[in-house]
């Protein structure tokens, strides 16, 4: 409740992970909805953020419900859980780190996992009941440490969670009020949904795990940013009064099943277009910095008529602080399998009176990094041929690498891009901040392949393959085919 109370005062919530940080945007939001705190159509939206429309209301809500409904070890419906666990903790339940992706390691039923049973790793109920947020939008498909005798076999069929493999886009205020309402939107049909507080409670059909059930429909926002992706049950630890309580003991199996709308349930999607053509919501990149991907978010922005980046493209307010009104907030979830990787997220800033400029910066910037990183690749390649004039092709790829600065280029890429992004959000003038943003990457790049350079052996053919790099390099810096930025750059 006090989250509401001083949302306006709040600048950010601080979360372990940048999936906590989305899952608890989500909670948070489908308690907007599920109290009726939320715009009635797109011209109302515009007025509560302009206005900045108290949220309190939605305090004053949680004061007038059950004090059990919000009970998280409610022994039959407790809060986000599945009470019908119950009947097999004792057999099945396991250490409470099985519940964080970070410490999990693989799903796999009969993977080793004595390191979820060490009582040290025992959880906050506060952090537990995070951990447990993240793990209804973003769990990860696989098998579940868990039997399905008593409720059914698919118990232990784990699905994907609703976030999972997409990116998810946060608009983010100056504080937190903005950043919710910021995110609310006008439901289909102006209906708010059932607020999923229990597996065992609510008007929401709870699927079985005899068979797999098709997904089911949302009954509106404050479902969809609710639903249970787990069947998930936490056990206290036993605490004197007083005390902080402690999770020490987790069982965590198949939930919810959604069969999502398009129009309605994918509110901040940025669609692209797959190799195959097909349109999908942007997803998550092993080998691809999240930057990198800056323009599709600003093309949304400036040409989407519906939906998240519809409603921005008209929004007007003030400059107060000096920066841009907003940030674009993109996180997703890279996993290999059923093993949790990383997170990889990004902050863009977004005002919409400069959208096309960013959009215009975004894109001619991610086009000059691109370009410089493929000569780069073209010059290790002409130094490779000359210091392994006989290679056997098992080796190439190691031999390569000894000469590759793009290891170096792209990491250092992301601060000149940032810059320019962000200066072109407080007015600035594109094709100059591309014309800066362009040497600066050059002289990085040129630095870098002169280092993986200098470590080679300093013999003839040593300094040969250093002369056809830097020859290969500098060729495609003036080619007619590079950007005029990179080409301006070079003149100067």
């Amino acid at each position: 409740m006090e989250i509401f109370r001083w949302a306006d005062r709040l600048s950010t919530i601080s979360c372990a992970t940048p999936g906590e940080g989305v899952a608890l945007v989500e909670y948070l939001l489908a308690l907007c909805f599920a109290s009726e705190t939320f715009p009635s159509s797109d011209r109302e939206w515009g007025a509560w953020v302009a206005k900045e429309r108290a949220l309190d209301g939605v305090a004053e809500w949680l004061v007038g419900q059950s004090a059990a409904d919000w009970d998280l070890f409610h022994p039959e419906h407790p809060l986000g859980q599945n009470g019908e666990l119950r009947q097999q903790f004792d057999e099945d339940g396991a250490g409470p780190s099985q519940l964080v992706f970070e410490r999990v390691g693989d799903y796999v039923q009969f993977f080793d996992h004595h390191h979820l049973e060490h009582a040290e790793n025992h959880l906050p109920a506060a952090v537990a009941f995070r951990a447990m947020l993240t793990q209804h939008v973003y769990g990860l498909a696989g098998r579940a440490r868990i039997s399905g005798k008593a409720l059914g076999p698919k118990l232990t069929n784990l699905s994907a969670g609703r976030l999972q493999g997409r990116i998810r886009v946060v608009v983010q205020g100056r504080t937190v009020a903005d950043t919710l309402r910021l995110n609310l939107y006008p439901p289909a049909g102006g209906e708010a949904g059932h607020f999923n507080q229990s597996w065992t409670t609510g008007k929401n059909p709870r699927r079985g795990f005899k068979a797999k059930p098709p997904g089911r429909s949302t009954s509106g926002p404050a479902d969809l940013h609710s639903y249970l992706g787990r069947s998930v049950l936490l056990r206290p630890a036993p605490a004197a009064e007083g005390e902080p309580v402690f999770v020490d003991r987790v069982l965590i199996g198949a939930g919810e099943l959604l069969a999502l709308d398009p129009d309605r349930d994918l509110d901040d999607a940025v669609l692209g277009t797959m190799l195959n053509g097909h349109r999908k919501p942007l997803w998550p990149s092993p080998t691809r910095a999240l930057w990198r991907e800056a323009h599709a978010l600003y093309t949304a922005a400036t040409r989407e008529t519906t939906g998240l980046f519809g409603r921005l493209r008209h929004l007007e307010f003030p400059y107060e602080g000096g920066g841009p009104p907003c940030v674009l907030w993109a996180v997703g979830l890279i996993a290999n399998k059923t093993v949790v990787a990383t997170w990889t997220e990004g902050y863009f800033p977004y005002a919409p009176s400069q959208g096309q400029e960013l959009c215009e910066a975004s894109r001619r910037g991610s086009e000059i990094a691109e370009y410089v990183a493929r000569a780069l690749e073209r010059a290790t390649y002409a130094a490779w041929k000359v210091a392994y004039p006989n290679p056997k092709p098992t080796d190439r790829k190691a031999q390569m690498a000894r000469f590759d600065a793009r290891r170096e280029f792209w990491p250092a890429a992301k601060e000149p891009f940032m810059r320019l992004l962000d200066e072109t959000a407080r007015g600035s003038d594109v094709d100059l901040g591309l014309r800066d943003y362009a040497g600066e990457l050059r002289a990085n790049a040129e630095e870098f392949l002169r280092n993986r350079l200098d470590a080679q052996q300093q013999d003839e053919k040593g300094m040969l393959a250093r002369a056809r790099a830097e020859r290969r390099f500098q060729m495609d810096m003036a080619d007619a085919k590079a950007p005029a930025e990179l080409r301006e750059e070079r003149q100067r």
